[in-house]
C-alpha cells in the first residue's frame, strides 16, 4: 500500500528528518500556533512539530494520496492531521494559519509564486511563511556524486540533472519572498551530515525508483548500472570502501512576515 512512501523514506527520508529540526529552529513558529505545512510528504516536518511544540494544531498537505495516507498512519497526535491538496489552490479560507512552513517541496510546485500567493492568503497578518529547498548544484553530496559520476559517463545525463531545478541556488527564494511583498525577509543555508553504513546503504535507494535520480536510474540496462555504480565508488569518501561515511547537505532556507 504504500510502497513508494517507503521508498521515499528510504532515499531521501533520513535527510528530511535531518533537516527538519533546523527548520523549525528558523522558523521561529510558537507553541500553540495553527500551522500549515505545504507539501508535507511522508509527515517529517509536521511530526518533528508536533514534539517540539505540542501545543500546536498542524495541518500537512500534499497532492499525492498514498504520501498523505503513510503521513497519517505515522501519527499519534490528535492535534496532527494530513490532507491531500494543490499548493497552487489551498482549500482554506484567508487568514486561516498562524504559520506556514514548506519543506524541500516547493522547487517541485509547477508554479510557486501561485503557490506563495495562496500561502499568504491564507495566513493571518503578522504571521510568517518559511520554506527550504536543497541547493542541489552546490551542496547535496548525495546527489552531486550521483549526477557527476552520472554525467562522466552519459553527456544526456546533464539535462537530468537536479542543478537545473528552480529555487535551489542562493538568493532565489529570497527574491520569490520579496516579489510577494512580504515583509522582514531572510534567507539563511541549513546544513546537515548523514552516515551511510556502507555503500549499499547509499546505493540501494537509488534503485526504488525515486525521484528524478532514481528515475535514471531505473532506465539503465543493467550493464550500465553495474558501470555507474562502479564510477560512483570512485567518487565517494575514502572511507567509504571500508565502512561507514558521512555525507553532507545544504538547504538554502527563507523567512517572511505576512504584512
Amino acid at each position: 500500500m504504500f510502497e513508494n512512501a517507503a521508498a521515499y523514506e528510504s532515499f531521501m527520508g533520513r535527510w528530511s528528518r535531518g533537516i527538519a529540526p533546523l527548520l523549525l529552529d528558523f522558523s521561529h513558529i510558537r507553541d500553540g500556533w495553527h500551522v500549515l505545512d505545504v507539501g508535507s510528504g511522508t509527515g517529517s516536518l509536521a511530526l518533528e512539530l508536533a514534539q517540539a511544540k505540542p501545543n500546536c494544531q498542524i495541518t500537512g498537505i500534499d497532492p499525492s494520496p498514498e504520501y498523505v495516507a503513510y503521513a497519517g498512519s505515522r501519527v499519534s497526535n490528535h492535534a496532527v492531521t494530513f490532507e491531500v491538496g494543490d499548493a497552487q489552490q489551498l482549500a482554506y479560507p484567508a487568514r486561516k494559519f498562524d504559520a506556514i512552513l514548506s519543506l524541500l517541496a516547493l522547487n517541485f510546485v509547477p508554479d510557486p509564486r501561485r503557490a506563495l500567493a495562496e500561502m499568504k492568503r491564507v495566513t493571518r497578518a503578522g504571521g510568517c511563511i518559511c520554506a527550504a529547498v536543497w541547493d542541489y548544484g552546490g551542496r547535496v553530496d548525495m546527489l552531486r556524486i550521483f549526477w557527476n559520476a552520472a554525467v562522466s559517463l552519459d553527456s544526456q545525463a546533464e539535462e537530468k540533472d537536479e542543478r537545473h531545478m528552480p529555487l535551489c541556488r542562493a538568493g532565489e527564494l529570497r527574491q520569490l519572498w520579496n516579489d510577494a511583498g512580504l515583509a522582514e525577509v531572510e534567507e539563511q543555508p541549513l546544513e546537515i551530515a548523514t552516515r551511510f553504513n556502507s555503500f549499499d546503504d547509499y546505493w540501494q535507494p537509488f534503485q526504488a525508483g525515486q525521484g528524478p535520480a532514481g528515475a535514471y536510474v531505473a532506465r539503465l540496462s543493467p550493464d550500465r548500472r553495474l558501470e555507474l555504480c562502479g564510477k560512483i565508488k570512485q567518487l565517494l569518501p575514502e572511507d567509504s570502501k571500508t565502512g561507514s561515511f558521512d555525507l553532507k547537505a545544504r538547504a538554502w532556507a527563507v523567512r517572511g512576515t505576512v504584512r
